[in-house]
């Protein structure tokens, strides 16, 4: 038996000009308006490009050095497309394989829809082990609170005290979070994600005091997303008489859009209006403790028996 790992992920496109096929597929095919279509290829533009591909074939490299064993990469809407991943996988003799997504805090439409994906493309001839969720692993938190400590440290010794710290992950519509059917558990996401944080808290020693949470990127397609937004979390901490914060992302495993944009552009303006200053850890893209965690992960699974 032939075993190996498999990590998934979003996908981007490579360019401008790729943007409404990328959406197409992100939507199912449901059409986006102009405006929607044009401001994702703004701020795709204004950031020249979203290295997420680069960077999570990177994160495979790195795992399969630790590993010893083949790591494969697929992305859900864009190449190198799981469908296509997986039939290399089978040319490639593979007959068991772990499956992470890189998104820790598992969701119903989100890892739910990767997991689907990966069943349907591996049919009958894989064995496949899907790590559903791992938003408490103590080395995800470690690799986040390495990265926040570092940069709240250096900003208290420059401003002369402890900035808080604001926690976010990516909003999903509140249909997404609703029980699927009645009797259905509710969608574990919400709570995954303020779990994540508050293990990163609990590791750079914060007190309940000394953080906060809210989630970002709210879609522009419509429809209550989940809340409270990070633009009406920083004007109650304005409000509070904050002037200082380190935003710190923890859904996300390494730079694209949503950071290099939505953190680094329109959150660092929507504050300065405000008279609050922020400061960003670096995302985890190349983090050795990161690659500890997943290769955790996927040996312990590939140590069960088949």
């Amino acid at each position: 038996m032939s075993d190996a790992v498999l990590l998934l992920a979003h996908g981007t496109p490579n360019s401008v000009a790729e943007i409404p096929e990328y959406l197409s597929r992100v939507t199912g095919g449901r059409p986006l308006p102009r405006e929607v279509v044009e401001e994702v290829s703004h701020r795709f533009a204004a950031i020249g490009g979203s290295p997420l591909t680069r960077l999570t074939l990177q994160q495979g490299r790195l795992l399969q050095d630790e590993l010893g064993v083949p790591v494969y990469v697929g992305m859900r809407n864009w190449k190198p497309y799981i469908a296509d991943v997986v039939h290399e996988m089978r040319t490639d003799e593979v007959t068991r394989a772990v499956v992470i997504c890189l998104a820790p805090q598992n969701s119903r439409t989100s890892v739910g829809l990767y997991r689907r994906a990966v069943f349907a493309a591996a049919g009958n001839a894989l064995v496949l082990h899907f790590i559903d969720d791992w938003a408490g692993h103590p080395l995800l938190a470690d690799a986040f609170a390495e990265r926040l400590r570092a940069t709240r440290d250096a900003f208290a010794a420059e401003i002369g005290s402890a900035p808080p710290v604001l926690f976010t992950a990516h909003s999903v519509p509140v249909r997404t979070v609703e029980a699927a059917t009645a009797g259905d558990p509710p969608d574990p996401y919400a709570d995954h994600a303020r779990l994540t944080a508050s293990l990163v808290a609990e590791c750079v020693g914060l007190a309940p005091t000394q953080w906060h949470f809210a989630f970002q990127s709210q879609g522009m397609s419509g429809g209550p997303w989940l809340g409270p937004t990070v633009e009406d979390t920083l004007t109650e901490l304005r409000r509070q008489g904050v002037t200082n914060l380190v935003l710190q992302p923890i859904g996300f495993l390494c730079d694209h859009v949503e950071i290099l944009y939505d953190i680094d552009i329109l959150f660092r303006d929507f504050a300065a209006n405000l008279g609050i200053t922020i400061r960003r850890p670096p995302s985890l893209n190349d983090s050795r403790l990161l690659t500890l965690a997943l290769a955790d992960l996927a040996g312990k699974a590939l140590a069960q028996p088949t």
